[in-house]
């Protein structure tokens, strides 16, 4: 934190700007490709402010999108800083377990959104995933789902300037506080000017230059290990494992697996709770496929976004990978990551001095780091600096490209961290105004005096989100943190829509009771293992478990526990007429017909083509 106190506060500029040393420095080339990224994008959005006056332009671009631009940005609301970095710093955990969360974690529930889901959101024309829930269940399930998301969008959002204050903290030696600050800005600016049709075409902007400059550091980094043969072995020899290296085989036992899950815990917790949860659920991206022109191109947007999903590993997972062989520390030893609680309990004070011994001790003693380096630490000055998960990616960037390069590289990172923190901020700012502000708020405003509070809403959710940004030091890594939040949002609320559209039966009550009780359940098992972590064993089902584990197994518990109440109240309550449930319920609704087109161009054949190199490639590295 800054010291505000005193005489420090007249070197205030100095010590926003450049508090750590920096890694690397940047040529006038690359500076030139980021201020022209900046210029792009904030050009993008006075552009589009003209096109941006309406709700429905402003809050979902008009419905004019293509099932390619949507099938892109679909994609690339997902891809942000926290997926670059937070991915590559879970691979260098726990190995190519974490591709789970874009193959089994992802594939599935997006084929099922676009070939099932989409046609209940896009009839009903709704706003938002909050406003299918008022109709199918009432006001009541609404607001505690508008609440849950945008609570849930501000910390997400929190997280995305973290990663992003990470990257310039160790690539330029910025301050994080000073990177939170300019790169908020620039994002409140192009998304509170053009809305939801800005955020989309920077983020397929941002897809381009995540692709071009991220796709860099794998291929030299596989260069320099000899291929994945040279990468396989070198890990084998420095860690005496080679399950780092398979999705499945080691899933059987909790122990033997570097994640410490089993495979239960994969396929229901992951592959169906937290994956359908997010993909058919989460506004941030069901937003984007609400943005195509008409109801076939919602359908094929979220298959196209699929085969993109499928590819995105080799530009995330494939650098943490790398990095547990091919980084160093200045002396030539092999360089060891550790947790952001690490370095927390670790920090120093402005003499240089570790604050509390025994608490850096204490976390040390939980890392892989030598004798030699906790010594290190523990006698502060410049040596004790460590590095962490979150930081394999940037670290690797530094390593790996030249002038010229590594500005393409940082953009490629400032345009993931503005893609993930658009894509939160545009989704709070539509909750805000149309199911939190209109219905309990101000029921009878124009439909400007709507754009004006969402525009207004942006940029207060911009400032509360520069406070969640430093909750993240407080986790083990930006994806234990990332899927915490899943578990406790985003679990109940897919208990709540699949009952909602499947069965009849389900009432106004259950729906909300469900969802409301099932944030409390999942919320009230992650405070228990904060408080006693010796509890994570009884959540996860094993002493083995890792965070990561605990996760995915809350998660399932959180869904079933929701479920349960879901089915016990409808039991007991009185459900709506099924002549209420049309365009709402299967079996209560009549589906829309569409005209006939060539199989080439038919959802459910893109489908099938997407499922067989999905089984394909679980195969390939089981």
């Amino acid at each position: 934190m800054i010291d505000w106190s005193g005489h420090l506060a007249s070197t205030l500029p100095t010590r926003l700007a450049l508090e750590a040393t920096p890694l690397a420095h940047l040529r006038p080339l690359d500076i030139a490709v980021i201020a022209i990224y900046f210029a792009m994008v904030l050009w993008i959005g006075f552009y589009l402010k003209g096109q941006s006056n309406t709700g429905e332009e402003f809050f979902l671009a008009g419905r004019e999108m293509t099932a390619w631009i949507a099938g892109l940005s679909f994609v690339s609301a997902n891809l942000g800083s926290l997926e670059l970095m937070g991915w590559a710093g879970s691979a260098y955990q726990y190995g190519i377990l974490a591709t789970n969360w874009y193959w089994i974690g992802a594939i599935p529930a997006m084929i099922f959104l676009g070939l099932v889901m989409m046609p209940f959101y896009y009839v009903s024309k709704t706003h938002s995933v909050p406003g299918y829930l008022d109709l199918r269940y009432g006001g009541e399930a609404r607001s505690v789902a508008a609440i849950a998301f945008a609570t849930e969008m501000i910390l997400m959002s929190g997280v995305n300037m973290f990663a992003m204050a990470v990257v310039m903290k160790v690539v330029l030696g910025w301050n994080i506080n000073f990177s939170i600050i300019v790169s908020s800005v620039a994002v409140a600016l192009y998304v509170g000017l053009g809305g939801l049709r800005s955020a989309i075409f920077n983020e397929v902007l941002q897809f381009v230059l995540i692709w071009g400059g991220a796709l860099l550091v794998p291929i030299l980094g596989l260069y320099q290990a000899g291929g994945w043969g040279g990468l396989k072995t070198r890990i084998v020899t420095n860690l005496h494992t080679d399950s780092y290296f398979h999705l499945w085989r080691d899933t059987g036992s909790f122990a033997a697996n570097p994640m410490g899950v089993h495979w239960t815990g994969i396929v229901f917790g992951l592959g169906f709770v937290i994956s359908f949860g997010y993909w058919t659920t989460d506004f941030l991206v069901v937003q984007r496929v609400l943005a195509a022109h008409n109801l076939r191109a919602a359908r094929m947007a979220p298959i196209i976004g699929s085969f993109f999903k499928m590819a995105i590993p080799f530009i995330v997972i494939l650098p943490g990978l790398l990095g547990l062989v091919l980084l160093q520390n200045p002396d030539g030893s092999r360089r060891v990551l550790v947790g952001e609680d690490v370095t927390a309990a670790c920090s120093l004070n402005s003499a240089g001095q570790v604050m509390d011994r025994t608490a850096c001790s204490e976390a040390m003693g939980r890392t892989n780091l030598s004798s030699a380096q906790r010594a290190k630490v523990l006698a502060g000055g410049p040596s004790a600096e460590l590095h962490t998960y979150n930081q394999a990616l940037p670290l690797m960037m530094v390593r790996y490209l030249g002038p010229g390069l590594l500005g393409l590289g940082i953009t490629a990172l400032i345009a993931g961290f503005m893609s993930g923190m658009a894509g939160n901020v545009s989704a709070f700012s539509t909750v805000w105004a149309y199911d939190i502000y209109k219905p309990l708020i101000y029921k009878n405003g124009s439909d400007s005096h709507y754009v004006l509070v969402g525009r207004l809403s942006i940029v207060i959710g911009v400032i509360v989100s520069i406070g969640a940004a430093y909750l993240v030091q407080q986790f083990h890594g930006i994806m234990d943190y990332v899927q915490a939040l899943f578990s406790i949002f985003v679990a109940p609320l897919l208990a709540a829509i699949l009952f909602g559209m499947f069965w009849k039966r389900a009432t106004r009550w259950a729906g909300f009771l469900g969802l409301f009780l099932g944030i409390l359940f999942s919320a009230g098992l992650f405070v228990w293992v904060k408080l006693d972590p010796s509890r994570l064993a009884v959540v996860a089902l094993s002493p083995h478990a890792k965070p990561m584990a605990e996760n995915v197994f809350r998660a399932l518990w959180a869904f079933c526990f929701a479920a349960i109440v879901i089915v016990v109240v409808s039991l007991f309550t009185k459900p709506k007429p099924v002549a209420e449930l049309d365009g709402l319920v299967y079996g209560a609704t009549q589906l829309p017909t569409e005209e006939w087109v060539p199989l080439y161009k038919r959802e459910w054949f893109w489908a099938a083509v997407v499922g067989v190199i999905f089984v394909a490639l679980n195969i390939l590295v089981w």
